[in-house]
């Protein structure tokens, strides 16, 4: 029965996301190029749904998470997702203008220029460890370059998703943003857009780009790694502990750029350790 259900729930949303793609496909063709005050005006959209939710947002990342303080959430999520809405905003007119450029024919009274321009549908795939940051940050870039933009999150981010599938229909047309539940991964990816961008494993960027080749989709690809830590003999180690642990802590480990090995000489590696103990202690 469970399986049943299941299987019922991707195919309807896999019908969603079709739907919701052809949508935006024929709104970007009736109006290819927004305007600075229409992008502005879905960027400071897109800010209010932040500032008015903010306890929402946080308890549903806490009912996700199993338990996650929410001033975590406030300080690595909405804060940062709404600094970074608001410096699109600031920047936004200088980005659109034309940019002259040299071309090998100047002499002959040539000139160039580049023209910025939209691409059209741009999908979102976010992970679950910045359920908020890692799909507003991508939807803020794509709806400054007057993009539309379809999300598909993480299968264990279910009540965030379920919210921000309700706000973003409140706050915008689906014409233009769209939370798209229940659709898998693989088919997702599959779907002609005019731009991806995918945040998580190495091994699911493999897939991820493999099935979006089918459509000749233009990938952006963010994908975890190891973060080394080179301590210098010459440093402190009480400043190097306390700064590497604070890092390795923020969001219980689970960020791209946390420390995760450590270069140290070792001479100095058992006094690293106590230093780390007084810390974080072990219990």
């Amino acid at each position: 029965m469970n399986t049943a259900v299941s299987a019922n729930a991707a195919k309807c949303g896999e019908t969603e996301a079709l739907r919701i793609l052809s949508l935006q496909q024929a709104a970007q063709r009736e109006r290819p190029i927004p305007t600075l005050q229409e992008r502005r005006h879905n960027l400071e959209r897109l800010k209010r749904l932040l500032l008015d939710n903010q306890q929402a947002i946080c308890a549903a990342i806490n009912a996700d998470f199993g338990n996650r303080a929410h001033q975590e959430t406030l300080l690595l999520e909405l804060f940062l997702s709404v600094d970074g809405i608001r410096d699109c905003h600031k920047r936004l007119g200088r980005w659109m203008k034309p940019q002259r450029r040299k071309g090998s024919l100047w002499f002959f009274g040539a000139s160039n220029r580049v023209l910025p321009q939209p691409k059209g549908v741009v999908g979102v795939i976010a992970p679950w460890n910045y359920p908020l940051f890692l799909v507003m940050g991508p939807v803020t870039s794509a709806l400054a370059a007057g993009n539309r933009c379809i999300v598909k999150m993480a299968a264990n981010s279910r009540n965030l998703c379920a919210l921000l599938h309700r706000l973003v229909g409140e706050y915008f047309d689906e014409r233009t943003v769209a939370i798209v539940p229940d659709v898998s991964g693989s088919v997702f990816s599959s779907l002609p857009f005019d731009h991806l961008i995918f945040t998580g494993s190495a091994a699911t960027g493999r897939q991820v780009m493999k099935a979006a080749a089918s459509n000749l989709t233009p990938v952006t690809l963010e994908l975890g790694g190891k973060s080394p830590v080179i301590i210098a003999d010459d440093f402190d180690l009480k400043t190097a502990a306390s700064r590497i642990l604070q890092m390795k802590t923020v969001n219980a480990g689970q960020t791209c750029v946390a420390p995760d090995y450590l270069l140290i000489h070792e001479s100095r590696l058992e006094a690293f350790i106590e230093q780390c103990k007084t810390i974080v202690p072990a219990r």
